[in-house]
């Protein structure tokens, strides 16, 4: 095919790689090590380039010649060799763990530098066009979070704003959202700009020790979303999950009879909206977008019913058969909340507040506090992008993978959440990776551009290829086979050329 001749950078994709280290296994298919791959697009040809991250866990386990860095689904043992003392005391200094920088997730952006991210309080910097791990970023040196997103996001003035945790810090454990600006005053050019970062507010935690797990958030132009989930991490169990043999994924559980609170922090006064809003239990990994619109917030997000859906990546679960076998007991749905922020406070006990037209209700209840149901607009459609230049706006296009009642994904699919139309592109064998939307430089329209995803093959026999589809017809322009092993990966970015510093710089 033809490749549009605006199309010049790379694509950054990031996920576990590793999974198998001398005589030693990971549990999870989330533990692997990861391995950055790209492709990098350059008057319509492109090259593609993978390499593991260095991190000082890989580099510690390739040493060792076995898993000595413990992740979330595979708890790493001393050596057996050691003596008795020394084993002890691993078994003590695991209590607060040191945690992992096999950072697999996603790519973060700050000003012009770009970083491999996961959910501890790690990040690396890496060079996007040699793929080069560079130096490692310990957040808790900035600000006291223990674990952080992997989804952050950016604002109009290039800062990115991500979330943490900060567990049981001078007797509370809180959410804190955090600033990183992307450069530093001119006078200190020789600091790093997270010495520069900010906490912007903090929410309290409805638990000291049982804080809720969460994997992204949701902006809009006066606020930030955050969704406190009864899907919780037990803090002491996993103190002592070294002790017990357990990992620390085990420490995670899913209260269904508890409610979902939303918090909503205004972005200029850093105050929390004092109304309580909840619905009803739920899990949720990613928000795909959020906006304004005459007094209410709008947001929709991607939910379960339960959290079936990490205990489906086992390894001992992926098998020949895992296709066939495994099956999500829950179902991605794709829910619309309609949150009334200015609301008659005369309204009457069990009237619906939502002055929008919309199936989504929130209830006014006995307490004050507003109960929300939400609007269903399509199920079945996981890794959700969109064009980042309608974040936190009104917008009418998702770019997702179609999970059907299996956690592969199989197709991927532009949604229309005005009209509810679906346009699909999926071919036997292919198993394809989140789709990243990339609008053209002349772009009129929201789904002006294009959408890229690496997709792999199920049959051995068959080589892997990147895909070029038109954003708006969906329609392949392109694909480029690549002659190598490629790996089902997770998240990524694209980054234009003119985002990337020359060699020389």
């Amino acid at each position: 095919g033809q490749l549009p001749t605006w199309l010049q950078g790379i694509l950054l994709r990031n996920g576990p790689g590793m999974h198998t280290i001398g005589d030693t296994k990971y549990n999870h298919w989330f533990d692997g090590l990861a391995l950055l791959h790209s492709f990098t697009f350059k008057n319509g040809e492109v090259y593609y380039r993978s390499k593991y991250l260095r991190s000082d866990t890989y580099n510690c386990n390739i040493e060792a010649n076995r898993i000595v860095v413990s992740e979330f689904g595979t708890m790493a043992y001393p050596d057996p060799c050691k003596n008795i003392f020394a084993k002890a005391f691993s078994y003590l200094s695991h209590t607060i763990p040191e945690f992992t920088d096999n950072c697999l997730i996603n790519i973060m952006k700050t000003g012009e530098d770009f970083y491999a991210t996961s959910e501890t309080n790690f990040i690396r910097k890496i060079n996007p066009q040699t793929l080069e791990t560079l130096e490692k970023v310990d957040y808790s040196k900035y600000i006291a979070v223990n674990v952080a997103t992997s989804h952050p996001h950016y604002d109009s003035a290039g800062n990115t704003l991500n979330m943490g945790t900060s567990i049981v810090d001078k007797g509370k454990t809180k959410y804190i959202l955090f600033k990183i600006p992307p450069s530093v005053p001119e006078k200190e050019k020789k600091k790093s700009c997270f010495k520069y970062m900010e906490v912007v507010c903090s929410i309290p935690s409805r638990s000291l020790l049982h804080p809720s797990y969460y994997h992204s958030f949701g902006i809009t132009e006066n606020y930030i979303i955050f969704i406190e989930q009864p899907f919780r991490l037990d803090i002491v169990k996993m103190a002592t999950a070294y002790i017990r043999g357990v990992n620390w994924a085990s420490c995670l559980a899913y209260h269904k009879e508890e409610k979902t609170w939303f918090h909503f922090v205004d972005r200029k006064t850093k105050k929390e909206v004092s109304t309580k809003f909840y619905t009803d239990a739920m899990v949720i990994f990613h928000h795909i977008n959020a906006f304004e619109q005459d007094g209410h917030i709008i947001f929709d997000i991607i939910a379960y019913t339960d959290n079936s859906l990490y205990d489906m990546f086992y390894l001992k679960n992926l098998t020949k058969d895992f296709e066939d076998k495994n099956k999500l007991t829950s179902v991605p749905t794709c829910k619309r909340f309609v949150v009334p922020l200015q609301y008659d406070k005369d309204a009457e006990v069990g009237s619906n507040l939502v002055t929008l037209p919309s199936t989504a209700t929130a209830v006014k209840e006995k307490d004050g506090s507003i109960y929300c149901q939400p609007e269903i607009l399509c199920e079945g459609i996981e890794l959700p992008r969109i064009n980042y230049d309608y974040n936190g706006k009104k917008y009418n296009y998702v770019f997702a993978t179609e999970v059907q009642w299996r956690p592969v994904p199989t197709k991927i699919v532009k949604f229309n959440i005005q009209t509810k139309e679906m346009l699909h592109w999926g071919e036997d064998h292919c198993w394809p990776s989140e789709p990243v939307f990339v609008p053209s430089p002349d772009a009129k329209e929201e789904d002006d551009g294009v959408v890229l995803t690496c997709v792999v093959m199920s049959d051995p026999k068959e080589a892997p290829f990147l895909l070029v589809l038109d954003a708006k017809t969906f329609k392949e322009l392109g694909r480029a086979k690549v002659d190598v092993a490629m790996h089902l990966d997770l998240h990524g970015m694209f980054i234009p050329e003119k985002d990337l510093k020359t060699e020389t710089e």
